[in-house]
């Protein structure tokens, strides 16, 4: 098997076998670290004799690197002895427990005690199996930046003796949020990118969609967990189509909506479904928003009216100046851009998205439409020297040139 073959199976097993070894250990870091340890030594191995059962390998290498590691700290005998006459077998995984493991794995990667770097950086590393190099390319940061975030995460969570158990049903509802949250975070980092030569992180949104995915299968009961796994599979269902052979960005009214994923739009629709029993919550909110672009066969035949409402709603339950701008898009689209360009007045007059490419980006568009070609060439240009992610800029830049 070669190196290949070894990341699969580490992003598929990582978060049972790192569950495991700290429910085993109960240390966080040294499960970790005991497991990184077993995938550089099947790198070496498996190209030579691949193991029959790759996951128990995983599993029993790791296992005896953590024993190891208690051994050699002489204050933890008893710990040791312990773990030596534990009741795992090597080359098994304890199918019992794997589900509560994993799900206990993401409130610890997202514990409030953490900052949010650190959270993300665990949550990928630990949970989704991404190496330090692919979390580095993902972020734009330094490969020693994201290792010092992990180990300061780590180090953290060992100093606040956060236990590896999940947490009370009352508290787990209330830590639910920040998990939500971090996911959200990684996906809108993979759609669009804050920086950098593309557009779309395929790979970065698809981990925060299969973590999602896990979220929702453990915790089935919680509407706003569904309301975001159809978020990321509204959105993921565009990715064909927002970009061109050579990733330049195509906007949403030049998008071949044939190319548009249908079983994503199918999937996201289902969790939506989901996601509304009891009134929909704001991740939930933002679904709607999708599906009725996913919905609609043209940007001139989408129900604006109703993405407006929508974004009113959103506004309402969890405010916040992009809302706004968002809302302020779909005034335009419904309304005409008079409306809308007051809204984002409203904006740049209380300064709420300082140093942001997007308020000049959306009064740019509007200037356009009102024939107001001077102003307008002026925010775009703007815009784009804001903008640190080169498809974007490239888009503003032509948009600026059209007006001249």
């Amino acid at each position: 098997m070669d190196a290949a073959g070894v990341e699969a199976v580490w992003r598929i097993e990582s978060a049972r076998i790192v569950a495991a070894l700290t429910r085993f250990t109960g240390d966080f870091g040294l499960a970790e670290d005991a497991a990184q340890e077993a995938v550089a030594e099947a790198l070496v191995s498996w190209p030579v004799a691949a193991p029959a059962s790759p996951a128990g390998w995983l599993m029993a290498t790791a296992r005896r690197r953590a024993i190891d590691a208690i051994r050699r700290r002489t204050a933890l005998k008893d710990r040791y002895a312990l773990l030596a006459t534990a009741s795992v077998v090597d080359d098994e995984i304890d199918p019992d427990r794997i589900d509560d493991d994993i799900l206990a794995l993401m409130f610890i990667s997202c514990h409030p005690v953490l900052s949010r770097e650190s959270q993300v950086a665990l949550t990928l590393r630990v949970v989704g199996g991404l190496s330090s190099e692919e979390i580095a390319r993902a972020f734009l940061v330094s490969v020693p930046t994201v290792q010092a975030r992990i180990t300061r995460g780590k180090k953290t969570i060992a100093a606040a003796g956060v236990p590896f158990e999940l947490p009370a049903a009352d508290e787990r509802r209330e830590r639910l949020s920040g998990v939500l949250s971090v996911l959200y975070v990684i996906f809108t980092e993979g759609s669009t990118a804050t920086s950098g030569e593309r557009l779309v992180r395929h790979d970065v949104a698809y981990e925060a969609i299969r973590l999602a995915r896990t979220l929702a299968a453990l915790q089935p009961d919680e509407p706003e967990v569904h309301g975001l796994l159809a978020l990321f599979e509204l959105t993921a269902a565009r990715f064909p189509a927002r970009t061109d052979s050579d990733g330049s960005a195509i906007l949403l009214e030049d998008q071949d909506r044939r190319r548009w994923d249908l079983s994503a739009i199918r999937r996201g629709l289902g969790a939506l479904v989901k996601a509304s029993p009891r009134g929909l919550g704001p991740y939930g909110l933002q679904a709607a928003i999708a599906a009725a672009h996913a919905s609609a066969r043209s940007v001139e035949e989408t129900d604006w009216d109703r993405i407006v409402v929508l974004y009113e709603a959103l506004g309402r339950v969890a405010p916040s100046p992009v809302v706004e701008l968002n809302r302020a898009v779909a005034v335009a689209m419904a309304s005409g851009p008079a409306q809308a360009l007051a809204i984002v007045d409203e904006l740049v007059a209380l300064d709420r998205l300082p140093g942001s490419h997007l308020v000049p980006t959306v009064r740019g568009e509007l200037l356009t439409r009102l024939g107001r070609h001077t102003e307008a060439r002026a925010e775009l240009e703007l815009a784009a020297r804001l903008c640190t992610n080169q498809p974007e800029r490239s888009i503003l830049l032509r948009k600026a040139a059209a007006l001249d």
